[in-house]
C-alpha cells in the first residue's frame, strides 16, 4: 500500500527517536487523543523508546470506550422486543449492566454484524415487517456514513429503519479535560482519522485558549514518532501551534461533501461519556426533521439508564488519569476474556492495548 512501508521504516524511526533525546531538555506531558494511536504507540514499543522525561498520556479518543452503559442497554432491549439490531463488530462484547449485545444474541436476539450501516439499509428493505436499527456509534469518522444511510432509507420510504446514535466530538473532549483543574498535559496529538473529515480548524481555539500545541498525526510509528517531535520541538521553544504531521492525508478543508452530508442529517447537542458524564455540546444529535429515523425516540428507550460498574476506573483511564495496569483488577478480575468495562474489550482501548502489548516496564504509560 502507497505511504504505508515508509512509515513503519525501522531505521528512519530510530534517527528520529535520537533527535528526539537531543533536543529534550525537560520532562513533557503529551496525550495521544485516539486509542489507534495508543494501540500503535504500545503494541510497536515506542512508549520504551521515548526520553525517560517524555510521558504519554492515553486520551478518551475510543468511541466505545466511552458509549454510555445505558446506550447499550437500550439496544440490549431493543434486540428483546424483536428488533433487528445492526453494529459493528467492536461493540458486540462491551458489557451493559445486564448483559452485552453478544450475550443477548446468545438469549435469542437477532444481532448482526455489518461493516456498513448501508448494509442495514439493505436489510431493512428486505425485511418490512421488521425494526432495523444500526447501533451508531463514532467520533466524526463514521458520522457521514450513518448520515448517508438515513438519506438513503428516506429516498427509498423504508420506515422501519433507524439508528441508535452515539456519535460524540473529539474537540470537546479535549476542552473538558484541559478545564479540569488537575490536567497536567502540555501537548496533544490529534487524531488524523478525524481530521480528515472534520479538517483541523476546530482545534485551532483550543490552541489559542489555552497555548497549547496541538499535533495532527498518523497512527504508524513514524508518524507518531515524528509528531511527538513536533510537539516537543514547540514546547522546549515555548512555542504552541496546531501543525499537520499527517499532511499526505489530511487536508485543511476536511472533506467537504462528508461535512456537508453530516451537516445535513445532524446538529450538535450534549453527549454522555461513559465514566466521564456529560459534555456539552460534545456529540451529534439527529435534527427535528430526521427525528422519525432516532431509535431512542422511536422506541421509547430514552428512559433507560444504568449505573457504571464500581470496580472499573474506565473514566480515569479515559481522562489519562490513571494507567490501565494501576487499576486492581487489570488482567485479574478484568480480562478481555472478562471484560469489567470497555477499555479492555474495545479494539482501541488502553487497558487491551496493555493488556496483549505492554511490556509494563516503568517508563511505560
Amino acid at each position: 500500500m502507497k505511504y504505508l512501508h515508509e512509515y513503519r521504516n525501522l531505521e528512519a524511526t530510530k534517527k528520529l527517536l535520537d533527535r528526539l533525546d537531543e533536543i529534550c531538555t525537560q520532562p513533557w506531558n503529551i496525550m495521544e487523543i485516539c486509542g489507534g494511536q495508543t494501540h500503535s504507540l504500545v503494541k510497536n514499543g515506542i512508549l520504551e523508546l521515548l526520553p525517560k522525561s517524555i510521558r504519554m498520556i492515553h486520551g478518551p479518543g475510543c468511541p466505545v470506550c466511552v458509549t454510555p452503559i445505558r446506550l447499550i442497554d437500550q439496544a440490549v432491549s431493543l434486540l428483546e422486543a424483536d428488533a433487528i439490531v445492526c453494529s459493528f463488530g467492536d461493540m458486540v462484547r462491551v458489557p451493559g449492566s445486564r448483559q452485552s449485545l453478544l450475550e443477548a444474541k446468545a438469549s435469542g436476539g437477532d444481532l448482526r454484524v455489518l461493516y456498513s450501516p448501508l448494509e442495514a439499509v439493505r436489510i431493512a428493505k428486505e425485511n418490512p415487517n421488521k425494526e432495523v436499527v444500526f447501533f451508531a456509534v463514532g467520533f466524526e469518522t463514521t458520522a457521514p456514513a450513518n448520515a448517508l444511510s438515513i438519506l438513503l432509507a428516506e429516498k427509498e420510504n423504508i420506515p422501519n429503519y433507524s439508528i441508535l446514535s452515539s456519535h460524540v466530538l473529539v474537540p470537546p473532549a479535549m476542552q473538558a479535560i484541559l478545564n479540569d483543574p488537575f490536567c497536567n498535559i502540555q501537548a496533544f496529538l490529534a487524531a488524523g482519522h478525524v481530521c480528515a473529515i472534520t479538517g483541523i480548524g476546530d482545534y485551532q481555539p483550543l490552541v489559542d485558549q489555552f497555548h497549547i500545541p496541538i499535533v495532527v498525526t498518523g497512527f504508524e510509528p513514524l508518524d507518531l514518532v515524528q509528531g511527538i517531535y513536533m510537539a516537543v520541538s514547540q514546547l522546549e521553544m515555548g512555542k504552541y501551534a496546531l501543525e499537520n504531521q499527517y499532511s499526505r492525508v489530511v487536508k485543511p478543508e476536511g472533506n467537504l461533501r462528508a461535512l456537508e452530508v453530516m451537516q445535513q442529517v445532524f446538529e450538535i447537542g450534549n453527549r454522555d461519556w461513559r465514566g466521564i458524564g456529560s459534555i456539552p455540546n460534545s456529540g451529534y444529535v439527529l435534527r427535528e426533521n430526521y427525528r422519525k429515523f432516532d431509535a431512542e425516540y422511536k422506541f421509547s428507550v430514552a428512559h433507560i439508564q444504568a449505573p457504571e460498574n464500581k470496580s472499573c476506573i474506565a473514566g480515569s483511564i479515559l481522562k489519562g488519569q490513571k494507567k490501565p495496569d494501576e487499576c486492581p483488577e487489570f488482567g485479574k478480575q478484568c480480562q478481555p476474556s472478562n471484560p469489567l468495562g470497555a477499555p479492555m474489550v474495545s479494539s482501541e482501548g488502553a487497558c487491551a492495548a496493555y493488556f496483549h502489548f505492554s511490556t509494563r516496564q516503568t517508563n511505560s504509560i
